[in-house]
C-alpha cells in the first residue's frame, strides 16, 4: 500500500459497515486519516475520578466514576423494575438509572467500589444530576471480563475522545488502536529543515503519542507539534494565495495634482489623525502598483475608517477609474451615501447644475429602488459619469456594467459577502484594488487566519474632539428602581437638546424574525431557555415609552421590514432633530452617524454579542457632548451574559473586546466560512491561545513560498495542502 493511499483508505473496510456509517454520520469521520485526526478532548488519569459537580446540563459527557451503592426499586405494583445506581468522585454524586430488560446486566456488573467509565446526557431529575440509560466500559475488569478490552485503557492516562450518543468514547478508542498501525504511512507536511529546527516529534510519533500518551510530556510534545502542522498548511495555502495575487495585473492608479481629492482635503476642516495618515500612505502605496491590493483595514469604532476610505476612493476616481462599496444592509448603504455626499459636498454633484467643475457623481444602487432610478443609477456607471456608487448586493447583479471599475470597497461585519465580493472584482476590465472594513476591531490571530489573505492596516487612535462614552449596567430585574431613572436619564438628555437610541433585539410584528427584519427562526438568546420570555421588541416598547415615561417626546422607530423610503425619511429626520429618541433594531449599529445623538439605552442587551453591544454604543459620543450607553438586563448577577455585559461596560477598548468575544464563542463559528470546506478544520489549534504558533507559521510559509511557489521540492506539502482544500475553499481562497 503507498504512503498516500492508507490514510485514505476508506473505514468501513477496517470497521466493519455500522461502525464506520456511525462515524460518517455522526462524527464525519470517513477515512483512516479522519479518525487518526480525530483527537482525545482530554485525558482521565488511572485512579482518578473526574469532578462530577462541574457537568454541563444537557450535554453528552464521559466521565470516570466509582460506583457508590446499587438497588432495584420497582414501580408500577411491581410490575416495572430500574436500577438505581450512584456513582462519586469522592465528594459529588451522580445518579444512573436503567429501566425494563436493561437491569441485569449493570446490575451484575456495577457494584459498590467498581470503577468504569460512563457517557451519556446530563439531566435534572428531582433536582439532582443524573444519566438516564448510559453506556459504561469497566476499567478494573478481572481476565475473565476482559473481553474486549481496549488497548488504549491498559496505560495511565485514559484518553476521552469526542463521542456522541450513538458511539462511546471508548468504542472509538477501541477503533483508534484498529487504524493506529497506519499512523506509520502519514506523509508529513513540514519541510525537514523546519521540522529539525524547531525540534519537533515525527508526525507518526505524534499521532502515537496523542493518541496513546504514556505520560503527560508526550501529549504536550505531540499537540506542540500537530498544532504547528494545522498552522502551517493553512499559512501555506494563504501566502500562495497572497503570491498568486501579486502576480495578477491591475491598473495602477497615481496621485493627480490638484484633482478630486486635493479639492476634498481642502473642504476638510479638521486635520487627519497620525493613525489616518500611516493607514492611507499604506494604501496609496498599493494603489500605485500594477498588482491588486488586498487589504483589510480594521480599528476601533468611531476611529475613521470611513474617511480612509473615502479619500481611496477620490484618489482612483482622479486616476480615471471607478470606485464601488458594497454595504451589507439598505439601511447602511443609504447612510453611507447620505454620509459621502455631506462630506463631499459639491464635488458629489458632478455633471449636475451647481456641482463642481472637479466633481463626480456619487450614486446610490440598492434592490428596493424604483425602475426610473435605478435606470439613471446604471446608465451612470457603464458611462462612466458616476465616480463612485454606493450599494447593496444589488451592485453584483449581472446587468451593473462598470465603464472602468478600479476599487471595491467592502464594508463588512466580520466575513461579510466572500462571494458578493469575487462577483464585483470580476466587473472591472482587470482585477480591481480591494480595501475590506470590519465593523468592529478583531484580534490580531482571526486577522491571520479568517483574513489571512489580506494584509492589514489598523486604526487605532480616536479622532481628537471625540468625547468619552459612560457605560453601566441596568439590572432591570433585581433594581426597577435603575430603570426609571435610565429612562429620566433618556428625558435629560433631551431636554438639553440631545438625541437618544433605543435597541431592542426584536422588531414585534410577528413572532417569527430575525432582528434585522428578515423572516427566519425566533431569535434565540445566547442563554435560552425553555422558561425565558420571548426577547423585548421595538414596536411594544415605543408604545410603551410613548405612554409612559418618555411621554412628550418625539418618538420614531427604524427597523428591517419598514419600507426603504420610509427607513431614509426616519434616518433623516432624526439626523436633523425633528426626533428626540429613535426606537430601533440593530439596524443602527454600523455606520449610522448622528453626532447630537448622545444616549443609548439596549434593552435585552444579554442577547446580543460582545462586538454588537461595542459596534452599537460606537453611535453615541460622536460629538462634543459626551456619550452614556446603559446596557438593560434581567440576566441573573452571577450569569455569564451579565459577565459579558460587566466586561462591555468596563472599558471601551475594542480590540480587548474583541478578545473576550472571542473566548465566548466557539472556534468554528469564530472562523466561519473561512473553514467552509475544509475536511480537517482546527482541531488543536486554537484561534484563541495560539497566537505565537499561528504568527510564527505565517513567517515561515511566506519564507517557504516565495522560494519555491509551487512547492516543487515540497510534495509532502503539496499533498496536505490537497487535502486541506477541497473545491469549495479553493474558492474561498481564490476570493481574496
Amino acid at each position: 500500500m503507498d504512503r498516500v493511499s492508507a490514510f485514505d483508505e476508506p473505514l468501513k473496510k477496517l470497521l466493519g459497515g455500522a461502525t464506520a456509517k456511525v462515524m460518517a454520520e455522526h462524527l464525519d469521520l470517513h477515512t483512516v486519516g479522519d479518525l487518526l485526526h480525530h483527537y482525545p478532548r482530554r485525558y482521565e488519569e488511572r485512579g482518578r475520578l473526574t469532578a462530577l459537580a462541574e457537568l454541563p446540563l444537557d450535554e453528552h459527557v464521559t466521565v470516570v466514576a466509582q460506583v457508590a451503592d446499587a438497588r432495584i426499586m420497582m414501580f408500577n405494583n411491581g410490575r416495572g423494575k430500574r436500577l438505581e445506581v450512584t456513582l462519586t468522585d469522592g465528594s459529588g454524586r451522580l445518579q444512573l438509572v436503567f429501566f425494563g430488560h436493561g437491569v441485569h446486566k449493570p446490575h451484575k456488573e456495577l457494584l459498590p467500589g467498581r470503577r468504569a467509565m460512563f457517557a451519556g446526557k446530563v439531566s435534572v431529575f428531582n433536582r439532582r444530576m443524573q444519566l438516564a440509560h448510559p453506556t459504561y466500559q469497566l476499567l478494573d475488569a478481572d481476565e475473565d471480563e476482559a473481553t474486549g478490552a481496549v488497548d488504549a485503557f491498559a496505560g495511565q492516562l485514559l484518553p476521552i475522545y469526542p463521542a456522541c450518543k450513538q458511539l462511546d468514547s471508548w468504542r472509538i478508542a477501541k477503533a483508534v488502536d484498529t487504524v493506529l498501525p497506519s499512523a506509520g504511512d502519514v506523509v508529513d507536511p513540514l519541510p525537514p529543515s523546519l521540522r529539525e529546527g524547531r525540534g519537533f516529534v515525527p508526525l507518526p510519533e505524534a499521532l502515537l503519542k496523542i493518541h496513546r500518551p504514556r505520560t503527560k510530556a508526550d501529549i504536550a510534545a505531540a499537540r506542540e507539534r500537530l498544532r504547528w502542522d494545522e498552522a502551517f498548511v493553512l499559512q501555506v495555502a494563504l501566502a500562495r494565495r497572497r503570491y498568486a495575487d501579486t502576480q495578477l495585473p491591475a491598473v495602477a492608479r497615481e496621485a493627480v495634482a490638484d484633482g478630486l481629492l486635493d479639492s476634498f482635503d481642502a473642504t476638510l476642516p479638521f486635520t487627519l489623525t497620525e493613525g489616518q495618515q500611516k493607514v492611507t500612505e499604506e494604501i496609496f502605496r498599493d494603489l500605485a502598483t500594477q498588482h491588486p491590493m488586498h487589504r483589510l483595514l480594521q480599528g476601533e469604532v468611531g476611529s475613521g475608517k470611513t474617511l480612509v476610505a473615502l479619500r481611496a476612493m477620490l484618489r482612483v476616481v482622479d486616476a480615471g477609474g471607478q470606485t464601488a462599496l458594497l454595504a451589507p444592509t439598505e439601511v447602511l448603504a443609504q447612510q453611507h451615501h447620505r454620509s459621502i455626499t455631506e462630506m463631499m459636498g459639491e464635488l458629489a454633484e458632478g455633471g449636475m447644475l451647481g456641482g463642481s467643475d472637479r466633481g463626480t457623481k456619487v450614486v446610490l444602487l440598492t434592490g428596493s429602488m424604483g425602475t426610473a432610478g435605478r435606470r439613471q443609477a446604471l446608465l451612470d456607471l457603464v458611462t462612466g459619469e458616476a465616480g463612485i456608487v454606493i450599494g447593496t448586493h444589488a451592485l453584483i447583479e449581472d446587468k451593473v456594467k462598470f465603464h472602468d471599475l478600479g476599487l471595491v470597497v467592502v464594508d463588512e461585519q466580520h466575513r461579510f459577502g466572500v462571494e458578493q465580493r469575487d462577483a464585483l472584482r470580476s466587473k472591472g476590465k482587470q482585477p480591481p484594488h480591494l480595501l475590506v472594513m470590519t465593523a468592529t476591531p478583531i484580534p490580531r490571530t482571526v486577522a491571520m487566519t479568517v483574513f489571512g489573505d489580506l494584509e492589514t492596516s489598523v486604526l487605532d487612535q480616536l479622532p481628537a474632539g471625540r468625547s468619552p462614552i459612560a457605560s453601566h449596567v441596568v439590572p432591570a430585574k433585581d433594581k426597577p428602581h435603575f430603570l426609571s431613572r435610565a429612562w429620566e436619564r433618556v428625558r435629560e438628555e433631551a431636554e438639553n437638546g440631545h438625541q437618544a437610541y433605543v435597541v431592542c433585539p426584536r422588531i414585534g410584528d410577528d413572532a417569527e424574525e430575525t432582528a434585522d427584519g428578515k423572516k427566519g427562526k425566533k431569535q434565540a438568546a445566547p442563554e435560552d431557555d425553555p422558561g425565558k420570555r420571548p426577547p423585548l421588541a421595538v414596536l411594544e416598547i415605543a408604545d410603551q415609552l410613548a405612554k409612559g415615561p418618555l411621554a412628550g417626546l418625539r418618538i420614531e422607530v427604524l427597523h428591517g421590514r419598514m419600507h426603504p423610503d420610509d427607513k431614509d425619511e426616519v434616518m433623516r429626520r432624526f439626523a436633523a432633530g425633528q426626533a428626540d429618541v429613535l426606537v430601533a433594531t440593530t439596524v443602527i449599529e454600523v455606520g449610522v452617524n448622528v453626532p447630537n445623538a448622545t444616549a443609548m439605552v439596549i434593552m435585552d442587551a444579554d442577547r446580543f454579542g460582545v462586538s454588537q453591544l461595542h459596534q452599537l454604543r460606537g453611535r453615541v459620543g460622536r460629538g462634543s457632548a459626551p456619550g452614556l450607553c446603559l446596557l438593560v438586563s434581567e440576566a441573573h448577577e452571577a450569569s455569564a451574559a451579565r459577565a459579558r455585559l460587566s466586561a462591555v461596560a468596563a472599558t471601551l477598548d475594542g480590540f480587548a473586546l474583541s478578545r473576550i468575544d472571542l473566548e465566548q464563542r466557539r472556534e468554528g463559528d469564530v472562523l466561519g466560512q473561512a473553514q467552509s470546506g475544509v475536511r480537517s478544520s482546527l482541531r488543536v489549534l486554537s484561534v484563541i491561545d495560539d497566537e505565537e504558533v499561528i504568527a510564527a507559521a505565517r513567517e515561515e510559509a511566506v519564507r517557504v513560498v516565495a522560494a519555491d511557489p509551487d512547492l516543487e521540492a515540497l510534495p509532502e506539502l503539496r499533498t496536505a495542502l490537497d487535502a486541506l482544500l477541497d473545491k469549495d475553499r479553493e474558492e474561498y481562497l481564490d476570493k481574496g
